[in-house]
């Protein structure tokens, strides 16, 4: 089920916990669409019961495709041939994923051993900095760069005035850049998207989730 938490006549959350109440409805997975800010609180509560959150105005139709299809995996040859053909590139790690060069950006080193020992399992070529000065040099000297993941907590130059200065210069204007926040807070969305994420993730990191954003980006 993909749901909206606005509805008329109940909230989203109020569906839900009817469903969890209903023994045949419990484990039927619920992927939640909304253009809602959600507060921390909001989002821990719909993890309690819902698979996955989409927000309307941040992901693509693929990324909600992608995400309902993780729990339709069995059923996949049901869906039209098209769809079919957009989940496979989408998945297929080795096409969308293989040999992509990825700027990681992080001020902990642990943090950038995790994301690249990921990454380079899936034969992503990684290099990594831990400051938002030095990202912008990378950036600007590193030719077929295809992707980069923002750490927004960095001390000096933070990850919204490293996008920033990154999306000054025209030729970086489409280059996917996701960014990872543990401030999962309100307004942390809006703040991203404004200073030039191409889309956000909050941290720890949920790292299929990563691997499919990261799909979508590179597949564009």
């Amino acid at each position: 089920m993909v749901l909206d938490l606005r509805l008329p006549d109940m909230t989203g959350f109020e569906l839900m916990e009817k469903m969890q109440a209903e023994a045949e409805l419990s484990d039927v997975p619920v992927v939640v669409f909304t253009g809602k800010d959600l507060s921390t609180g909001e989002q821990a509560r719909i993890k309690t019961m819902a698979k996955s959150i989409v927000l309307k105005d941040v992901q693509s139709p693929e990324r909600l495709l992608d995400e309902t299809a993780l729990f339709l995996h069995r059923v996949i040859v049901d869906l039209p041939e098209e769809k079919q053909a957009m989940l496979e590139k989408l998945h297929s790690s080795k096409e969308v994923l293989r040999n992509r060069k990825v700027l990681v950006v992080d001020d902990d080193a642990r943090n950038i051993f995790a994301l690249t020992s990921l990454l380079e399992n899936h034969e992503v070529e990684v290099i990594s900095t831990t400051s938002g000065r030095s990202a912008i040099e990378l950036v600007k000297t590193t030719p077929d760069l295809s992707l980069v993941l923002m750490d927004i907590m960095m001390p000096e130059l933070d990850g919204y005035e490293t996008m920033r200065e990154i999306r000054q210069s025209p030729q970086f204007s489409t280059l996917p850049i996701l960014a990872l926040t543990a401030k999962a807070m309100k307004g942390d969305r809006e703040k991203c998207l404004d200073a030039g994420a191409s889309d956000y993730i909050s941290k720890p990191v949920d790292t299929d989730q990563l691997l499919s954003l990261m799909r979508v980006w590179l597949f564009r």
